[in-house]
């Protein structure tokens, strides 16, 4: 039997006998006749694979907050020119809920060049450069103009590359990094993982070379510390709300609220430890 024909028949056999797709069955037909396993070109040998583990474009689609939370326990992921792949656990979040919000960089509903992708699809990265040197990365919500600030990540894989890409980013001698100082604030994660404006307006659902994968064990609401952003100067009443989410006893987690924790203890929302 023709060495095609029998594999074809090795093929129907484990599809009558198995539930399982039958891969092995698939990459031997693919395979060149010398044992190379490189694919044929025909269409008809073509095997498409999709990343089944990466959050779609319903997941961003929430109100910001809500959003803002959401994101709490989910993996961000890049991958390098060179192939490596970095993953981060989001730990800390922001949320700037548009035109209402004085600290939000579309406050008053302006739209401009530098925020355009505020007012993008949810799941679009805004990039902005602060004091001329570092980046922060936010992804677009539901709302006009609203949009998650990504304060800090739990590093998971690729710690390696992360520190060379921090320090190539610092000036001077460098002491090595240790692991929570990594990604411990939005201008860090953004070095550590090499993210600069290029990444602006990039579609976190479609770009190949940054996307979000779901977390395990996610966080329940006990578990999430709400207080106010750190860092947007004298926004008024604005300054004051508990727009800024963390997992509380993260040890990666930029800046610890005590206060609001006792507070929040005592109201019950969870223990105090």
């Amino acid at each position: 039997m023709p060495r095609k024909r029998k594999l074809l028949a090795q093929l129907s056999a484990l599809q009558s006998n198995s539930s399982f797709p039958p891969f092995d069955a698939l990459e031997n037909l693919n395979a060149m006749p010398d044992g190379n396993s490189s694919p044929k070109s025909s269409k008809y040998f073509a095997i498409e694979k999709k990343n089944s583990s990466q959050l779609e474009a319903d997941f961003f689609n929430q109100p910001c907050i809500s959003l803002a939370k959401s994101f709490l326990g989910q993996i961000l992921v890049r991958k390098l020119p060179d192939g490596r792949e970095l993953w981060g656990r989001i730990v800390e979040t922001e949320a700037y809920l548009g035109g209402e919000d004085e600290a939000s960089h579309s406050k008053g509903g302006k739209q401009t060049q530098r925020n355009a992708a505020m007012f993008m699809k949810p799941g679009t990265l805004y990039v902005y450069q602060i004091y001329g040197i570092y980046f922060c990365v936010n992804v677009s919500s539901q709302g006009e103009g609203a949009a998650v600030l990504l304060r800090s990540l739990e590093p998971l894989q690729g710690l390696d590359a992360m520190r060379e890409l921090r320090s190539a980013s610092r000036k001077g001698p460098t002491k090595l990094l240790k692991d929570w100082q990594l990604c411990n604030g939005p201008s860090k994660l953004c070095q550590a993982f090499g993210i600069d404006k290029a990444f602006d307006q990039r579609d976190l659902t479609q770009d190949a070379a940054i996307w979000m994968a779901p977390g395990h064990d996610l966080p329940g609401e006990q578990d999430v510390v709400a207080t106010t952003r750190i860092g947007i100067g004298n926004r008024g009443e604005w300054a004051q709300k508990p727009l800024r989410f963390y997992l509380r006893g993260n040890k990666f987690v930029s800046v610890v609220d005590k206060k609001t924790e006792r507070e929040m203890a005592a109201m019950g929302h969870f223990s105090c430890s």
